[in-house]
């Protein structure tokens, strides 16, 4: 099969690779119909993560169910699937306490953008379609497996409440689809911060009332101007930069939320500030399986289409021109079709 393999930063080749294996008998293979690549996959690329030895790329995907493991019944050959970035047997107390992305036998996915993904705990971590979708709804799916259910992630974490006031740092696609998540869930008042005219414009579609293109304490003090003064009910933090954290931590109101969903970078929390604040902290790894059905079901009903982040579609052939595409804001997200 072919796959992205990352060799250095800014070196990341489409190659021949094997093709993957049943390696435990709660393994499937998929056959990718979409993949993509993430915000989080360009922290190597820009070389602000360690490659170590080359390796394939890839955690987000969909695709059609080519073979099973003797443990999994869940999913058929033929049907259409979307699993997690994070897997997870669905089984253990830290899966029935809703966090599968803590799952005592995790693996993370590191394999997706290739035409072939061997899927660790696909008993408890794909979720199939009734029949399979039209092509024209596979990028929604396919964000539901990652932005989108981070997106729902850091809603969820920040408490966002129907009538209440959410703002977003971050215009990525995981912040705009937590835009869409914090109008799927209630708020009132949505405020997006960005600077970048496109994705301004599609944070209002997905629901923004509010545009800030401040940042750091600036932008802080803007949200605060937009919510008489006391900050946000709810900050949902999607970058990972020390800078958007203490932005996130300065927007909220006292005995308001963040969550933070952005893998951390450098992040560090002031103790006294955070003590002082009232202002609770919450975030990690999305536990996206616990989101999954409910997407889905609002993707095949047309009513949210975070499919629309993907404004770069390219043959994954082509992966390396999303990756240059990406770091160079060219695109928002670049949808990979093998």
């Amino acid at each position: 099969m072919r796959g992205a393999v990352i060799h250095a930063p800014g070196d990341v080749r489409f190659e021949t690779l094997d093709d993957p294996k049943i390696l435990h008998p709660t393994d499937a293979i998929i056959r990718t119909a979409a993949t993509c690549v993430c915000g989080s996959d360009l922290w190597p690329y820009r070389g602000l993560e360690p490659i170590g030895d080359p390796h394939p790329m890839g955690h987000e995907y969909v695709g059609f169910v080519e073979e099973l493991g003797s443990e999994v019944t869940s999913v058929k050959p033929g049907q259409f699937v979307v699993g997690s970035f994070a897997t997870s047997d669905n089984t253990c107390a830290n899966c029935r306490n809703g966090f599968q992305s803590s799952c005592l036998h995790r693996e993370f996915m590191s394999t997706c953008q290739a035409d072939y993904v061997r899927i660790p705990n696909a008993q408890g971590t794909l979720v199939a379609t009734d029949e399979t979708p039209d092509e024209r709804i596979w990028p929604g799916l396919l964000a539901v497996s990652d932005v989108m259910g981070t997106g729902w992630w850091a809603a969820d974490a920040a408490e966002v409440k129907p009538g209440s006031s959410a703002a977003v740092v971050g215009d990525g696609a995981v912040g705009l689809c937590a835009v869409i998540a914090a109008k799927e869930t209630g708020a009132e008042r949505i405020i997006a911060m960005s600077r970048h005219e496109p994705r301004q414009k599609l944070a209002l579609e997905f629901g923004a009332t509010d545009i800030v293109t401040e940042r750091g304490d600036e932008g802080a003090a803007r949200v605060k101007d937009l919510t008489g003064g006391i900050g946000a009910d709810s900050v949902l933090e999607c970058v990972g930069t020390a800078q958007a954290m203490q932005q996130a931590l300065r927007a909220a109101r006292p005995g308001g939320n963040v969550g933070f969903v952005g893998v951390p970078h450098e992040v560090a929390v002031d103790g006294q500030e955070l003590f002082f604040s009232h202002v609770g902290l919450r975030g990690g790894p999305a536990p996206v399986r616990r989101y999954l059905p409910d997407l889905i079901g609002r993707v095949l009903t047309g009513r949210i289409d975070p499919g629309k982040v993907f404004d770069l579609t390219l043959p994954l052939e082509q992966v390396t021109e999303g990756y240059q595409a990406m770091d160079e804001r060219r695109a928002i997200k670049a949808l990979l079709t093998p």
